[in-house]
C-alpha cells in the first residue's frame, strides 16, 4: 500500500476535553477511519522552546515527549489532518510519504 507515514509530536501530560492528548488523538483518529496507529514515550527531547525534557528529572515527571505515528492512507490523512484543523488543535507533525505491506502475510482464517 502507498500512503502517509504521519507522525505527530507533543508533551506526554498534555490533555484535551479531560484526556491525555495522544490517548485522544489515537481515538479520533481511529473515529476516523485510520487503520492503526501507536504512542511512543520518548526518555528525553527537546523541542522549539530548547528545554531538555528527561526522565531522569524528577520534578519533569509527565512531562516528556510522546509521538504519535500513523501509516495511512492519503484520504484517513487528510480527513484527520482537517479534522484536526476544525477542532483548534495545535501540535507539530511530520508528514511522508511511504509504502507499506507484508511479507508472508498471515492468511485469513
Amino acid at each position: 500500500m502507498k500512503g502517509t507515514y504521519l507522525i505527530f509530536f507533543m508533551q506526554e501530560n498534555r490533555t484535551r476535553h479531560g484526556v491525555l492528548v495522544y490517548e485522544w488523538l489515537l481515538e479520533e483518529a481511529r473515529r476516523l477511519g485510520v487503520k492503526g496507529g501507536t504512542a511512543f514515550k520518548a526518555i528525553a527531547g527537546f523541542g522549539r522552546h530548547g528545554l531538555i525534557h528527561a526522565d531522569h528529572f524528577i520534578e519533569l515527571a509527565g512531562d516528556l515527549p510522546v509521538e504519535v505515528t500513523f501509516m495511512a492512507t492519503d484520504e484517513e490523512t487528510e480527513r484527520l489532518l482537517a479534522f484536526l484543523q476544525a477542532e483548534g488543535q495545535s501540535m507539530f507533525y511530520l508528514r511522508m510519504p511511504a509504502q507499506c505491506g507484508y511479507i508472508n502475510e498471515p492468511t485469513k482464517t
